[in-house]
């Protein structure tokens, strides 16, 4: 296996926080000073494949970097992200997500608009309640 976040001596060198569940580093393409990358310990693709308790410790370091990222770099606000699957962009197999600290004046998209923010430029008119209700039965009725 060749994944750069469990084999990268360079990562192993800039660990925030590593225990058997997760770890989380600062990623070497910042969007942000501060800008950091926490994944399973466990090499997994996809969040499908996380257990109860690498989910539980993933929400938990979210949580503990919020805090800490406000005090280190004075973050007003995050984005908070996953890629997952090539098509949406996953360009390393290994689940992570990416903790973006931001505040006024940061360069870059800080106003979240969907359709910029996933790359789909252009307008979009909105979609008729008819529509949005046949979705949200038939997403309803394929609910495991």
């Amino acid at each position: 296996m060749n994944c750069p976040f469990c084999n990268n001596p360079d990562i192993k060198e800039r660990i925030i926080y590593k225990d058997d569940l997760v770890m989380a580093f600062p990623t070497n393409l910042p969007i942000t000073p501060g800008h950091v990358l926490i994944c399973p310990t466990r090499h997994i693709a996809n969040v499908d494949d996380l257990t109860d308790n690498e989910l539980l410790a993933i929400k938990n370091l979210i949580l503990k970097l919020k805090n800490s990222l406000s005090k280190a770099v004075s973050a007003q606000g995050f984005n908070i992200a996953w890629n997952e699957g090539i098509s949406a962009g996953q360009s390393i197999d290994h689940l992570h997500i990416h903790i973006v600290p931001r505040k006024e004046g940061d360069s870059g998209i800080y106003k979240y608009e969907p359709r910029e923010f996933l790359y789909r430029p252009g307008s979009r008119s909105e979609s008729p309640e008819s529509e949005l209700q046949d979705i949200a039965k038939l997403v309803r009725e394929n609910l495991n």
